[in-house]
Formats: C-alpha cells, sequence, structure tokens
C-alpha cells in the first residue's frame, strides 16, 4: 500500500498563487507516474498535470502556462505551483501516485486539498 498526503490548498484572490505538495510513503517502489488532478462541485474529476519518473510532462490545456507540476523523487513528493489563478481553478485538488508492478498499474489518492479562488 501507498499512502498519500496533499498540502498547501487554501483561499486566494484570483491573480494570485498557491503551491500544493504532496507526499508519497509505504511501499513506495515501482512509482513511475506522479500528478494531480481536480473536481470542482457538480463535475467529474479531471486531470491538471501529470510528471513521469523520468520527467515528461503533461497539463491540461485550462493550466497551461500558469500552473508548474515538479517532483522529488529522492523524497517521493510532487509539487504544484499554481499561479495566475482563476475562480474557475476552484476545486478540490488530489494528489495521484501511480505504481507499476508486473506490467500492471496501481492508483493511489490522497484525501484531497480545498483550493478556493475569489474573483
Amino acid at each position: 500500500q501507498v499512502q498519500v498526503v496533499e498540502s498547501g490548498g487554501g483561499l486566494v484572490q484570483a491573480g494570485g498563487s498557491l503551491r500544493l505538495s504532496c507526499s508519497a510513503s509505504g511501499n513506495i517502489f515501482s512509482i513511475n507516474a506522479m500528478g494531480w488532478y481536480r473536481q470542482a462541485p457538480g463535475k467529474q474529476r479531471e486531470l491538471v498535470a501529470t510528471i513521469a519518473r523520468g520527467g515528461s510532462i503533461s497539463y491540461a490545456d485550462a493550466v497551461k502556462g500558469r500552473f508548474t507540476i515538479s517532483r522529488d523523487n529522492a523524497k517521493n513528493m510532487v509539487f504544484l505551483q499554481m499561479d495566475s489563478l482563476k475562480p474557475e481553478d476552484t476545486a478540490v485538488y488530489y494528489c495521484n501516485v501511480r505504481q507499476r508492478i508486473d506490467l500492471k498499474s496501481y492508483d493511489y489518492w490522497g484525501q484531497g486539498t480545498q483550493v478556493t479562488v475569489s474573483s
């Protein structure tokens, strides 16, 4: 099992910045991708950004140029720097850790951290 814990959410005005952190612990071997997803009220969970162990990065179009994902493999942590925040970024943000063992993938999720952007 892998335990995933996020931190860093909060309330910020439009145009402001927040930095989310996520730490993975437990059986943390063969971790491949780490990333961030978000879910706004009444909407499905959606991808925000992912980063592979080798450094390959993907961003949702809605956050390109404003959010930056980074990773510390030695500490099994992933970060999301969010700049120029907009009210539509308001959501619960979830950290995802994907473990790959014997050609199978296992997803682990944190409990989520609330990000609220006021206009």
